[in-house]
């Protein structure tokens, strides 16, 4: 059968691998700790749960492609009370169902690939900007980060910039954990207005952060932006927040223009949030307790493999906010093949694209105690 020529370049999806070799080793009775893939054990808050079920309807009926609007009211809220910024919630703000799916689709909105449009994409990063971008028809230009791991507006070269129709950028950033100053956002913000780039920003993990080192958390481009936001767009998400990885709940914020595009493309994929779904994403924005909480055990189980790391001879690299540790470790594939026989899964940086190699990622998943059982059979296995 013939299929989109983009399947057989992109080839299997990174992670699959590793999570198949894991997999074995469960069904063979082994055991297992897996920090490969971002999805936290805690418990999703009783009161978004309940939120979501007191909303379940007799009669179940399509969504509206623009979401409801005390949801985009309460994302609106929370943009001011997390980054001190006032957006509109009926033309800056669109819920998405998780942010996969809104950076996936951002793209098809937006790329002319009859005209050579560019998608400029930091790496290592997250996989699903190339994804999008080369289903959509552009030209992808990677940016490979530097030891610090920061996207920066002087590392995309000027021919580029004048051919790219997006740019993609994350803070705190998945996988190394670096967050961008305000200046160093501010500077891709001002260099994209010269030549007419849309911005997009992936904030996805702006909650999970450690307080002593970012007390006011980390920016966000909204706040560079300026009241129109031109040109810019925020991704946000519950899935980490809030502990809802499975009810697939974010939201994009930002240029009017923007999201009227992305409106508009969203009622031909038909792609929004179940009624129920938005009310318990409701019920999460507007709460800021829990969020803090979650971030406190990350940061407890963060300490605990910090030092297990330093006790193996592995230094961490960038990591003071997301729900990532950043690992120089060499080679990246031997190392991830000696901890899976250990019974300790990781993501080789190399899945992450040109600048990962010699890093592995270890997501803030196990809960402390197999934090503990891991941290020691890190130190044994790498001894």
């Amino acid at each position: 059968m013939r299929r989109n020529p983009v399947l057989d370049q992109l080839g299997t999806y990174p992670m699959a691998t590793v999570q198949a070799r894991a997999r074995d080793r469960r069904e063979a009775g082994l055991p297992v700790i897996d920090f490969s893939i971002g999805d936290p054990i805690e418990p999703t808050p009783t009161f978004i749960a309940d939120a979501l079920r007191a909303a379940v309807p007799e009669v179940s009926q399509y969504p509206t492609a623009h979401g409801r609007s005390d949801l985009r009211r309460a994302i609106a809220d929370y943009i001011e009370r997390r980054h001190g910024v006032v957006v509109d919630p009926e033309t800056q703000v669109i819920p998405t169902s998780g942010s996969k799916e809104a950076i996936f689709s951002t793209p098809f909105a937006f790329v002319d690939r009859s005209a050579g449009d560019v998608v400029v994409i930091p790496t290592p990063g997250y996989p699903v900007y190339e994804r999008g971008a080369m289903f959509a028809g552009a030209d992808v230009h990677r940016v490979v980060l530097g030891d610090d791991f920061v996207m920066r507006a002087d590392a995309v070269p000027s021919d580029v910039w004048e051919r790219a129709r997006l740019l993609w950028m994350c803070t705190p950033h998945n996988p190394s954990g670096s967050v961008m100053d305000r200046n160093e956002i501010a500077a891709i913000v001002d260099r994209s207005r010269d030549s007419g780039t849309l911005v997009c920003s992936d904030e996805c993990y702006a909650d999970t952060y450690e307080d002593d080192v970012y007390p006011d958390g980390p920016s966000s481009i909204l706040q560079v932006a300026g009241e129109a936001m031109a040109g810019v767009l925020s991704y946000l998400s519950l899935s980490k927040r809030s502990g809802m990885t499975g009810y697939r709940s974010g939201a994009i914020v930002g240029d009017a223009d923007a999201i009227s595009a992305l409106r508009t493309l969203r009622s031909t994929t038909g792609t929004a949030s179940a009624e129920f779904v938005q009310s318990a994403a409701v019920a999460a924005w507007n709460d800021d307790e829990h969020a803090r909480d979650r971030r406190h055990v990350f940061t407890a189980k963060r300490r605990i493999l910090e030092r297990a790391c330093e006790l193996a001879g592995m230094e961490v690299v960038a990591s003071r906010a997301g729900l990532y540790l950043w690992v120089r470790v060499g080679d990246d594939l031997a190392v991830t093949d000696v901890l899976l026989d250990a019974g300790i899964v990781v993501s080789p940086g190399s899945f992450f694209g040109p600048g990962g190699d010699g890093y592995i990622r270890l997501a803030l998943v196990p809960s402390k105690d197999e934090c503990v059982a891991a941290g020691e059979a890190l130190v044994e296995a790498l001894a």
